[in-house]
């Protein structure tokens, strides 16, 4: 547990803490179960106050909601790599909307061959952070996921001062495999 274990205060008592954490842990399967069984690849860890993980799949075809009250699908184009981003809270699992995500993938040289920032995915199974991205093809990279802290306002003095500090993490050796779904 972290540094910010939550704990009963004014604003939460122990049941709302402990559906936290049923909420939490119903994620955190939904997030192994795409990483292991849905996607090409992936993997998670924990850093400072979160768990990130990641699972990379084919490109694939996404709504984009136009701003005028309509929907328009969009095809991959030459994109061949979806890579989805999990940002979740390390003591109870939950899922942290609002941060900004970015990812630099670099192949196996240490050469930069893609950078993006990761906008937030509704998907019908689990909310992440993702986008589709072009590499040059199949191969080992390495991903390196940077988490900015959300910049919306936190409830209870107690357990409030969280999601403060950007972190850093590196996946090395990923097996990527491009192409389109």
């Amino acid at each position: 547990m972290s540094q910010h274990g939550k704990t009963t205060s004014e604003e939460v008592d122990d049941r709302q803490l402990e559906l936290a954490r049923a909420e939490g842990e119903a994620y955190q399967r939904s997030l192994r179960y795409m990483i292991e069984e849905v996607a090409h690849t992936g993997d998670m860890t924990e850093a400072d106050e979160y768990v990130v993980g990641f699972a990379q799949e084919e490109a694939e075809g996404l709504y984009e909601f136009t701003g005028d009250g309509e929907f328009a699908w969009r095809e991959p184009g030459d994109d061949n790599c979806h890579l989805e981003v999990a940002v979740a809270d390390v003591d109870d699992g939950r899922f942290v909307p609002g941060a900004e995500v970015s990812v630099r993938i670099a192949d196996g040289d240490g050469e930069e061959v893609e950078a993006a920032t990761l906008p937030l995915l509704w998907h019908p199974g689990l909310y992440h952070y993702g986008a589709n991205l072009r590499l040059p093809g199949d191969g080992t990279y390495t991903i390196e996921v940077r988490v900015e802290p959300p910049t919306f306002h936190r409830h209870d003095e107690e357990n409030g001062d969280r999601y403060g500090e950007p972190v850093t993490v590196t996946f090395d050796d990923v097996d990527l495999k491009t192409g389109q779904s």
